[in-house]
């Protein structure tokens, strides 16, 4: 996920336009797209909202031909081979369906069902960037998930665009 510094994912009209940086952390490393490529190669499937989905679409489909898993109780449509659309108990979608399948599940964006993987302890590991930004207001990217968490902070990338990249490990009880 990419946050603002006050742990905004989206202004408050939906809009992401504020999601990139001209900032410069000399000590930083470069974003390349090799860097993002190799990063890409690791994911096995996604699992996203019907709201992610849609914004994904309109910006162009980052996700190539990776499987795609699309929570929705709507009735949506794809052109694209590598999108399913799936409704149900989450535990069981994750853990009888796509963790026979895939090794590596990466579940993108959305305060809902980042929330509910969090909930369900689903996650494993929590990867966030953050933007140097304040937004003030918007929409929150962990928005009261109602429980305490514990982490293990596993890693952490500066970028010499100042976007800075944690990884934590969720420590399961």
């Amino acid at each position: 996920m990419v946050s603002s510094l006050d742990g905004f994912i989206a202004k408050k009209d939906g809009s992401v336009s504020w999601m990139h940086s001209n900032d410069n952390y000399e000590k930083g490393i470069e974003l390349t797209k090799d860097y993002i490529s190799e990063f890409l190669k690791s994911i096995d499937c996604y699992v996203m909202g019907s709201r992610t989905y849609e914004h994904a679409v309109e910006l162009g489909w980052p996700y190539g031909e990776v499987p795609v898993f699309v929570l929705t109780k709507r009735e949506l449509e794809s052109d694209k081979k590598s999108v399913q659309f799936i409704s149900g108990d989450l535990r069981r979608i994750v853990n009888d369906q796509l963790k026979n399948q895939y090794k590596n599940i990466w579940m993108v964006g959305g305060t809902m069902l980042t929330k509910e993987f969090l909930r369900h302890g689903l996650a494993d590991e929590i990867n966030i960037t953050i933007i140097p930004t304040i937004l003030g207001d918007g929409t929150l990217f962990f928005d009261y998930i109602g429980k305490e968490i514990p982490l293990h902070l596993k890693d952490v990338t500066a970028f010499k665009d100042g976007m800075v990249e944690m990884v934590y490990e969720i420590n399961k009880k």
